[in-house]
């Protein structure tokens, strides 16, 4: 799930706490470099270990080395004073051997793991030390596979016939591919000490705002990916996050947090300093006002959600379930396997994830990127036409119909790719204006005879079931949530609500977008780590959406006031929701 937009996620468990080509103008052409000693010392030391290894018996299929070459500047502060600021490179390995036959190997099923093992390479050019360590991984690999391969064999053989027999890896053409495009140098330390300082101190003067911190990082990677296939693979990436965390607490014991996240390649890229000043002093307001807010009732009703709430709760609820490898497997609740061809959303709904490209409307989108991490060039996959389920998002990990990847095996340092999300985007042909929706929702209610409606202005993640041994459900977690009355009363602000259900009976709840799309930038974690995404999504009217109280402790606020209480100015609540 989301973090701080997007949380974590274990075992199908996706716990929250995120149309066009791409801007020519932003994409850059691969630039060549003569003498990559890193990648002439992965290429022989591949070959060498595939040559020796075809001679055992088991003999494996595949091989592949991974490298991240990273380089990573952190600085944290808070209340205007530095707390922590370091700088760091790490070239992370990754060694995956594959034994058996695409057919059936080492990585069936729960075996996953037993395809990997990982280590750390030398900073230095040296041939000789980085092939001494990737031998080291690679025979550490070998004996490790092997084991599991025998225990696979044995497996299929007593244990029922599983329900998908696809292949355990897909057959795809090599592939070639180096790009060194500059991303220019990492910001000098004191540059990014300067800026949690000043981030930071914006929030010292709410006495209310009990705990908060600025964190920026950040880092410039190399990725560097050979086959046993024929395939090398070098991209560059580079990405700069700064997240703002402020939190507080209610009288009756509740913590409340507001969380602002701003990301791009280069800091130059970043909002104004004066736009990120405005942003803080908002989320100190809201939590001023959400204090004094009253606890929500369990309610179902029509309710509205803005732009960026819509792209987590689509992110959430949809997306993780688009994922290849949630399709096959005894465990995986398989809720949209069997519906290929089938409508799954309203007919004026489509969603495609589309990681080429680099911007929305001119906002930056995490999840882009040129190659996935199995080696295999980034696509646009349209896994929604006009309410139809067509896709899923393909890893090398073949299911029932889909046997070749799209691009989207994604995973952190030391895990196997799955299928991922990258930009998940959610366009729809039936819109009104954004300022029309706020009257829609009102109509709804009046039609339904409800007191109020719901609407959802920020939504800091939430986590999704996917497996079948539990409840196929969803529960996302909202910040900012306003009753909306159907006459003239104001928006009132109420706190402590979570969103609950089913993702197939909320999907086909949805009457209306607004025209407006919206992005939420932000980490996503899995089976296979964290890795950066985008979501995007219109505001939506929801003729029902349920919601029940969300569980809080009863530990009371400080009983000292803060240093300096006396002369601090805190801002005035709010009086009513913004308009969507």
């Amino acid at each position: 799930m989301l973090k701080n937009l997007l949380r974590k996620s274990v075992l199908g468990l996706v716990f929250s706490i995120c149309l066009a080509p791409a801007d020519p103008g932003l994409a850059s052409s691969p630039v060549a470099k003569k003498d990559d000693v890193l990648l002439s010392a992965m290429q022989r030391e591949l070959q060498r270990a595939h040559e020796s290894l075809s001679k055992l018996d088991p003999a494996p299929y595949f091989l592949s080395y991974s490298v991240q070459d990273s380089s990573i500047r952190l600085a944290v502060g808070s209340q205007g004073s530095l707390l922590t600021s370091t700088s760091s490179r790490r070239r992370s390995a990754d060694v995956i051997l594959r034994i058996g036959t695409p057919a059936l190997d080492n990585a069936h099923e729960e075996n996953r793991s037993s395809a990997i093992s990982s280590g750390t390479l030398p900073l230095e050019d040296d041939r000789n030390a980085i092939a001494r360590v990737l031998w080291r991984l690679t025979s550490e690999e070998y004996r490790k596979a092997s084991r599991a391969y025998a225990n696979v064999k044995t497996s299929t053989q007593v244990h029922a016939q599983e329900e998908d027999t696809s292949p355990d890896f897909s057959e795809e053409s090599p592939q070639t591919h180096s790009d060194y495009a500059d991303s220019g140098a990492l910001p000098d330390q004191q540059t990014l000490e300067n800026l949690v300082r000043q981030f930071s101190s914006y929030l010292r003067k709410y006495p209310y705002v009990y705990n908060s911190m600025v964190v920026v990082t950040v880092e410039r990677t190399q990725g560097h990916y050979v086959s046993s296939e024929g395939t090398h693979v070098v991209t560059p990436r580079a990405m700069v996050r700064v997240s703002i965390d402020a939190e507080t607490r209610a009288d009756d014991g509740m913590d409340l947090m507001r969380v602002e996240t701003f990301q791009a390649e280069t800091l130059e890229q970043l909002p104004p300093e004066s736009e990120v000043a405005v942003r803080v002093e908002k989320m100190a307001t809201d939590l001023k006002a959400l204090r004094d807010a009253p606890l929500a009732e369990p309610f179902d009703g029509p309710a509205l959600l803005s732009g960026r709430a819509t792209a987590v709760f689509f992110h959430e609820v949809l997306g993780h379930r688009l994922e290849g490898h949630r399709q096959r497997g005894e465990k995986e609740g398989q809720t949209f396997t069997k519906k290929v061809n089938q409508s799954v959303l309203p007919d004026f709904l489509s969603v495609s994830d589309d990681p080429t490209r680099r911007t929305l409307d001119g906002v930056p989108l995490s999840g882009w990127y040129e190659y996935d991490d199995e080696g295999m060039p980034a696509a646009r996959v349209d896994v929604i036409q006009n309410g139809i389920l067509k896709n899923f998002l393909m890893s090398r990990m073949p299911i029932k119909n889909f046997d070749k990847s799209n691009g989207h095996g994604r995973s952190q340092p030391g895990l196997m790719s799955t299928g991922r999300q990258g930009n998940l985007i959610v366009s729809s042909a039936k819109t009104v204006k954004d300022s029309e929706l706020r009257q829609k929702l009102k109509d709804e209610i009046k039609k339904q005879g409800k007191p109020y409606g719901l609407y959802f202005e920020d939504i800091q993640g939430g986590f999704t079931l996917t497996q079948r041994s539990m409840p196929q459900a969803f529960q996302v977690l909202p910040v900012l949530v306003w009753r909306v009355y159907p006459d003239d009363r104001a928006d009132e602000l109420v706190r402590g609500v979570d969103i609950v259900g089913t993702p197939l009976a909320a999907m086909e709840r949805i009457l209306v977008t607004g025209d407006k799309t919206a992005v939420f930038n932000g980490i996503c974690g899995a089976e296979s780590g964290s890795v950066p995404v985008s979501a995007a999504a219109p505001a939506m009217l929801f003729s029902d959406i349920e919601v029940q109280k969300r569980a809080h402790s009863l530990n009371r606020p400080p009983i000292l006031p803060p240093p300096g209480d006396e002369a601090s100015e805190a801002p005035q609540p709010a009086k009513s929701g913004g308009q969507p």
